[in-house]
């Protein structure tokens, strides 16, 4: 079988009324809906409206569309200080990794500047835009998680100043969310934003940003089964935001709810392939779509979304949203089939970011350790080394962390090939204690090949089913429904009442 290719395409973020596309074709759009918004501001009454719709926009992760309904407003209205707070929100990307680029700094720096010489004649605009200011002041020489917490403070005190505004409150929780640490396994941040959310959202039925936050606050095993009805209304409530399609699916996959996942990212992927945005949003839907499919057993499906990559032109590769579902798509589907020629023959990326050619490195290095070539797959733990330093210097601590785990997993299944068991047994232990300690970030669905997993079929080869029928519980636990892990019980639990 030949590999797949991995390569970019053109997508499409917002589904949104284009009235020249629409008289060329005499085609007419549904009505916008983005759900409901009211943010007062002391801006003209005449933009108060569009200003609405750009901030539920933005509650829906429509950057590029929300900057220019943002500056619309500030046009429209040059005396406007919020826009300008907006354009520079929009620059500020909260729950996604990176949640700032560097280069968009000095645009958002500037962009606050302009609100503060604007001088808002509200107490609560001006406490909005001083917190905003405090994530982009000093750059380049605050990191980033300290000016992320000093807006969490800000946003703090800007809820408690105005206990009756719904978009200080839904803000703040925002914020909290934004603050997360993917070690802390009892979502205290997650709690609070919830704590905050659940009360709006039943005075709020229609807003955009309460439901969507609340599925964030929710992505998580302990908490995901509280997320259902967010995740069931947020599409409901802005149907023209096809990242609104998509979100459901994170609490779905959480709950091994397989075929509204597939639902949810079949619509969002059509959303955005119809109408112009964010090239990175159909890429993230067809990598939930296709570890959906995966999990039903519906390989053929998987591979036709896989093969579209094939017919779409490339893009930015430091993109970490374009690139890893690009690279994501293809191993998922090699890997769990268990298909170990292809794996073995997987291709890093070019110019990726190096966590995510780390991801194709464990992929080869994967498939040579189960064909039997343990030198091979050894030298690919070494590059997973290197690639972990060299993430830890750079101080993303996390995506070494995940490097760390894959190196762990391939010195596992070496030390197996190389007939040293209790060294396999080791090194996999430790992969799969680090990775339940870790939560996943938003950008992907799950790992590719749960540590846990890996745990109960490397139990099998060394003929030990109770306790990999125990590693496959827990592994469920952690994952449900997830289809190598309870093809694995099964096996383990017919071997363990055979004896």
């Amino acid at each position: 079988m030949t590999p797949l290719p991995q390569t970019f395409l053109a997508a499409l973020l917002f589904l949104l009324p284009l009235p020249s596309i629409a008289q060329e074709s005499h085609d007419h759009p549904a009505p916008e809906k983005l759900g409901a918004v009211s943010f007062p501001t002391s801006c003209r009454p005449k933009v108060q409206q569009q200003f609405n719709r750009a901030v539920a926009l933005l509650h829906s992760f429509a950057y590029a569309t929300a900057e220019v309904a943002f500056r619309s407003v500030a046009t429209q209205d040059p005396q406007c200080a919020m826009a300008h707070w907006g354009v520079a929100m929009t620059h500020f990307y909260q729950l996604w990794d990176p949640p700032i680029s560097s280069a968009a700094i000095p645009a958002a720096q500037q962009e606050i500047q302009l609100a503060q010489k604007l001088k808002p004649p509200t107490q609560r605009e001006a406490r909005f835009i001083e917190a905003l200011a405090l994530v982009y002041h000093d750059a380049d020489t605050i990191p980033y998680r300290t000016r992320v917490l000093n807006y969490q403070h800000a946003m703090k005190n800007v809820a408690a100043e105005n206990p009756k505004d719904p978009e200080a409150q839904v803000f703040y929780a925002l914020a909290l969310l934004a603050n997360v640490s993917p070690l802390d396994k009892t979502h205290v941040n997650q709690k609070q934003a919830a704590d905050l959310l659940e009360p709006l959202f039943h005075t709020f039925p229609q807003h955009p940003g309460i439901p969507h936050y609340l599925i964030h606050a929710y992505d998580n095993a302990e908490l995901a089964s509280r997320g259902l009805t967010a995740a069931r209304d947020y599409s409901r409530i802005a149907p023209s935001a096809s990242h609104a399609q998509h979100m459901p699916s994170h609490i779905f996959t959480r709950l091994g709810l397989w075929d509204d996942s597939i639902a949810s990212n079949l619509a969002a992927r059509d959303a955005a392939r119809q109408h112009e945005g964010d090239p990175g949003e159909e890429l993230h839907a067809m990598d939930y779509l296709v570890y959906a499919y995966l999990q039903t057993g519906r390989y053929a499906e998987a591979a036709q979304v896989i093969h579209e990559l094939s017919s779409m032109p490339a893009h930015n590769s430091s993109d970490l949203k374009i690139v890893y579902a690009s690279t994501a798509m293809p191993i998922r589907y090699t890997i769990e089939r268990s298909n170990w020629a292809d794996a073995a023959a997987t291709v890093p990326p070019v110019s990726a970011p190096p966590h995510v050619v780390a991801v194709a490195i464990w992929a080869r290095a994967l498939g040579q350790a189960r064909s039997g070539h343990s030198t091979e797959a050894l030298a690919g733990a070494e590059r997973l080394q290197q690639i972990e330093s060299q993430l830890r210097t750079s101080g993303n601590t996390y995506w070494a962390s995940q490097t760390a785990i894959l190196r762990h997993e391939i010195v596992a299944w070496s030390a197996q090939a190389a007939a040293k068991p209790a060294e396999a047994l080791a090194a996999m232990r430790e992969a799969a204690d680090q990775e339940d300690a870790v939560e996943k970030l938003p950008v992907t669905p799950g790992p590719i090949f749960p540590a846990r997993e890996q745990l109960g079929y490397l139990l099998l080869e060394q003929n030990d089913a109770a306790q990999a029928l125990k590693e496959f519980t827990v592994a469920l636990a952690n994952a449900p429904g997830r289809r190598g892990a309870l093809q694995g019980a099964a096996r383990a639990a017919q071997l363990s009442s055979a004896k």
